[in-house]
């Protein structure tokens, strides 16, 4: 009876281990995914494009009211973190990430750190692969035409750009803190197969 009991706490605690594992496996990496090839996810929208999922990524190509972009603008804000983001732009587009953000309401590159993707800029040494004002890029990587990834890590003063395993910017600046981050559409077509974030 006694080697029963044992043997019933073993298999209780191996199951409880089992699945105390497979959860933790789900989630210690620390990812959340904000877009994949299935969800456009849950944004707040500021200025208004087309922005639509197509073709397993979230598109836009056309600005639907006005003349200002259009920015999909996160719900969580963040402090310092990493991100991987999956891109297609034409050789038109005038995009970016926005991060750290003062506010929600409004984005511009005054209020957020704006890592570029605007191939045709014409002050080429902030356009893609730059945060626009603050740390520029040189020989600007052309992004248009084809499948790109960022990941951007800010830890502290901190900022780190790798485009398609490239690193473009590595400065320190304490402008902006934390807050929300945002995916613009200003013009030509983008597309974002995946959004990813990682609170550190």
């Amino acid at each position: 009876m006694k080697r029963l009991s044992i043997l019933a706490a073993g298999l209780l605690m191996g199951a409880a281990a089992v699945q105390f594992s497979s959860v933790a496996s789900g989630q210690s990496d620390g990812w959340v995914t904000l877009v994949d090839g299935t969800k456009m996810g849950d944004w707040t929208e500021v200025g208004k494009a087309n922005w639509a999922m197509k073709d397993g990524a979230l598109v836009a190509d056309k600005i639907t009211e006005g003349k200002d972009p259009s920015y999909l603008v996160s719900k969580n804000s963040y402090k310092d973190f990493e991100m991987k983001v999956e891109f297609w732009a034409d050789d038109d587009a005038n995009s970016g990430i926005f991060i750290r953000c003062d506010q929600s309401g409004k984005i511009d590159a005054k209020i957020c750190y704006e890592v570029n993707i605007f191939d045709k800029r014409p002050d080429p040494t902030y356009g893609t692969g730059a945060i626009v004002d603050v740390a520029k890029v040189d020989p600007m990587p052309k992004a248009g035409g084809k499948w790109n990834t960022f990941e951007i890590t800010a830890k502290g003063p901190q900022l780190v750009v790798v485009l398609n395993g490239q690193k473009t910017v590595d400065v320190q600046d304490s402008k902006h803190a934390g807050g929300p981050f945002a995916l613009q559409y200003g013009a030509g077509v983008i597309k974002f197969r995946k959004v990813q974030i990682k609170s550190l």
